[in-house]
């Protein structure tokens, strides 16, 4: 095992923590409490400032056989950063510059403890936007990267793969690479950088990326468009893509769930009436474009029984109301679960009726918020599921639901190591085993967040 004092010469006294009180932190993520793993007792918590630094530390890691667990914003909710093993938790706070906003080639570099809202801000500085809003703005961009965050805003331009065109990260035994770049076009070997996003922290150390960026959109608008019916809220969307209108996001609120929110941010959800709620974030090259998109979609959500429709154009009401829908989780804290499954986006409805048979069944209510326009939905198991001892049985119901419209377990949140028991029931041995040797190959002694994203 590794000590500390060996960890001290790496990084210097300063950035090595063992005491219980300041490591507590570092053994909890924004996994809801009652499917959080169980953290180890003793770990080591080191903070490197340098990839030398930190191929060092692996490579001594290697040495003597200790886990390390690679630890980002803390913002995962599949417990993928909790470490299960004594051992290293490797913290990546103080990777945290940005080092260029290229507004010729489009382009960010930044270091992988940078924080969303941090990018968000200098690319706006910049006149230059960065679409995806996976959630938490706290989430740092390593963490993003390796787990393929989405978010609100993926309708139009896709989750966080679409904007990964380099990385430098360190491998499990200590080498440092460097793969892609400033490049929208690379054909050259495999695509490991691609490996590497969404592989959930267990092929290497992010600790660096570069990122598509986008010109600030000078047109924006978020529609709030409520109904009394959620059925046709959820048949709408489709209808709107057909119409040829693209949005940057399309979400979807329970009337329940939006005030909750709201009022757990000290904040006012702006839909006086309906039941259930859609969220239209659109984008365009001017203010004109913006209204005649908003007109065709108001127009198709008449069709389809709309009671009222809210537009906000200033910035700032947009932002509020993204908030109140990106928050959604904290409010609700702490619920028994938070699913994050997908089905294709034309069979949400389907699927969401059989989830209501499943909450009749078992005399219970399961809220449901989720990216509507691209089929991920996340149902709210609340906390009264578990107490009654029947949250396993609720899950696995929906799931099989899930597989059988052609879905997935996770469409963002990742396995983790709260789903591993899932993946080994719902994927065949051949994937797994594939999955198995890909991880051996990147780590052969297995010391990368052990217990995370695939079947042992």
């Amino acid at each position: 095992m590794v000590t500390a004092d060996a960890l001290k010469q790496i990084v210097g006294d300063d950035w090595v923590v063992t005491a219980d009180d300041q490591t507590a932190p570092y053994k909890i993520d924004s996994t809801p409490p009652s499917m959080m793993p169980k953290a180890a007792e003793h770990i080591i918590v080191v903070k490197p400032a340098t990839s030398e630094e930190i191929s060092q530390i692996l490579k001594l890691a290697n040495e003597e056989l200790t886990p390390v667990y690679v630890r980002g914003g803390g913002t995962g909710m599949a417990g993928a950063a909790i470490p299960t093993r004594d051992g290293i938790v490797l913290s990546m706070e103080r990777f945290d510059k940005i080092e260029e906003i290229d507004t010729r080639s489009l382009m960010a570099v930044a270091q992988a403890g940078v924080t969303l809202g941090d990018l968000l801000e200098a690319a706006d500085e910049h006149n230059m936007s960065f679409p995806p809003h996976p959630g938490d703005e706290g989430a740092q961009l390593g963490g993003l990267v390796v787990c393929n965050a989405g978010g609100a805003r993926a309708v139009k331009f896709g989750v966080m793969r679409n904007y990964v065109k380099g990385m430098e990260v360190v491998l499990p035994t200590g080498e440092i690479v460097t793969m892609g770049g400033k490049l929208l076009k690379c054909n050259t070997g495999l695509p490991l950088m691609h490996l590497i996003v969404d592989s959930e922290g267990i092929l290497g150390v992010v600790t660096k990326v570069t990122l598509r960026l986008y010109p600030r959109f000078p047109g924006t608008a978020t529609m709030v468009i409520s109904y009394d019916d959620r059925n046709d809220a959820i048949n709408t969307v489709p209808a709107i893509l057909q119409a040829g209108v693209i949005p940057l996001a399309i979400e979807y609120m329970d009337r329940e769930i939006a005030e909750l929110t709201a009022n757990y941010l000290g904040m006012t959800w702006p839909a006086q009436q309906g039941k259930a709620y859609l969220i239209v974030i659109l984008s365009g090259s001017n203010e004109d474009e913006v209204y005649s998109q908003a007109e065709l979609v108001a127009d198709v959500c008449q069709k389809y029984n709309a009671i009222d429709t809210l537009m906000a154009e200033r910035r700032e009401e947009q932002s509020d109301i993204l908030k109140i829908r990106s928050e959604v989780q904290s409010a609700v804290s702490p619920n028994a679960d938070s699913l994050d499954t997908a089905v294709p986006p034309g069979d949400i409805g389907i699927f969401m009726a059989e989830v209501d048979k499943i909450a009749e069944k078992y005399n219970t209510k399961i809220p449901v918020v989720g990216h509507a326009g691209d089929g991920n939905l996340h149902h709210i198991l609340m906390k009264d599921i578990a107490d009654r001892g029947i949250l396993d049985e609720i899950k696995l119901e929906i799931y099989d639901v899930v597989m059988k419209l052609g879905g997935t377990l996770t469409a963002e949140h990742g396995i983790g190591k709260k789903s591993i028991k899932l993946l080994d029931r719902y994927t065949d041995e051949r994937q797994k085993q594939i999955m198995r040797d890909v991880k051996k190959a990147f780590d052969p002694n297995n010391i990368l967040n052990p217990d995370t994203a695939i079947v042992p």
